[in-house]
């Protein structure tokens, strides 16, 4: 008896061994990419805690802080670690401040090439066709990592992959860069239509600080 149940559990195993890879193979994509620009593109406004980490040639910084999102196209990066750090965009113009270099900059949205900026697409038209030409799925427990190639190749980066929930949530976002670099976000604690106020989009520099305008150059 304790044999034939030794056969039977070691059979187990190796059909569960069998159908783990099967489960990553049978990912619904198109359904699962659905999934989640429905629930982006159905919000409002979003609020979410970010952890950020960009790695560069070998050398990894990471930054935290709270991440607030309006449509359209409006955001606001506020660090905590730096303390103080801010990038924000009213949908027009990006506004970046670091109290550490006394400097501020205003951009056009269009023409940065901070890979931050087209991460905007969390809350607004997102449309994974339209932008992406491929994708690559696998199961890492009951969430999905998905892979999506760019169909231009004239963007800032080469690659993006993302760990969703089974509710469609993204908990974590990694982007490749065209010059190699590798900028990963976790986020965490999302609330999803959280009221914002607009002078969260908004900028002014403080007194005394180096303010550059590239948008009159």
């Amino acid at each position: 008896m304790a044999r034939g149940k030794w056969n039977v559990s070691r059979l187990s195993l190796v059909l569960l061994a069998l159908l783990a890879p099967a489960r990553a193979a049978d990912i619904d994509v198109p359904r699962f990419l659905k999934g989640i620009e429905d629930r982006y593109n159905h919000a409002q406004t979003l609020e979410v805690a970010f952890t950020e980490s960009y790695t560069l040639k070998g050398r990894k910084r990471t930054e935290k802080g709270d991440l607030f999102l309006r449509k359209p196209g409006r955001m606001r990066w506020q660090y905590s670690a730096p303390a103080g750090k801010l990038f924000v965009s009213d949908g027009k113009f990006i506004y970046y401040y670091n109290p550490d270099e006394n400097r501020a900059e205003k951009m056009k949205f269009k023409e940065t090439d901070d890979m931050r900026a087209p991460l905007a697409f969390l809350l607004g038209r997102l449309n994974f066709e339209n932008d992406f030409r491929e994708f690559h799925a696998t199961a890492q427990g009951s969430d999905t990592f998905i892979t999506a190639l760019p169909k231009s190749d004239k963007l800032p980066y080469t690659e993006v992959s993302f760990l969703a929930a089974p509710d469609f949530t993204i908990r974590r976002l990694v982007v490749k860069g065209q010059d190699n670099s590798i900028l990963e976000f976790v986020l965490e604690n999302e609330k999803k239509n959280p009221p914002i106020n607009d002078a969260m989009f908004r900028f002014t520099p403080p007194t005394g600080v180096e303010y550059v305008d590239s948008t009159q150059q």
